[in-house]
């Protein structure tokens, strides 16, 4: 197995991991909705904070249900993956170009190959 087979394996585990490892131990158990998101957190740690509280804006678009706005996120997630796999895509196949380019350069202008004038 290659170095970076095995270091491909342990980044798996590790996230695999982090995938089961909360719901293994049991964390949240003790709430209504144990793997609610942090904007829920945040309202409800208000409200219990400041009953009376009112926010200073209200959302410009107001999906019709929870399912909506799980895949409106996860469209926006895969949209930034996209940009990044790209981003990171270019810059490796630029500097491959750029290898080669310099590769074949050298081989052209390898010494002893020209002839000399005589």
């Amino acid at each position: 197995m290659s170095r970076n087979t095995r270091i491909n394996a342990l980044l798996l585990l590790a996230v695999a991991a982090l995938a089961v490892l909360p719901l293994v131990l049991g964390l949240g158990d003790h709430k209504e909705e144990p793997f609610a998101g942090a904007d829920a957190e945040a309202e409800t740690a208000i409200t219990e904070i400041e009953p009376d509280y009112e926010p200073w804006f209200s959302p410009l678009h107001e999906p019709p249900s929870g399912e909506v706005e799980s895949a409106l996120f996860a469209l926006q997630a895969a949209l930034g993956a996209g940009v990044l796999a790209y981003y990171f895509g270019l810059r490796r196949g630029r500097r491959q170009g750029e290898e080669r380019a310099s590769a074949a350069s050298g081989a052209a202008a390898a010494p002893g190959d020209a002839p000399e004038g005589d």
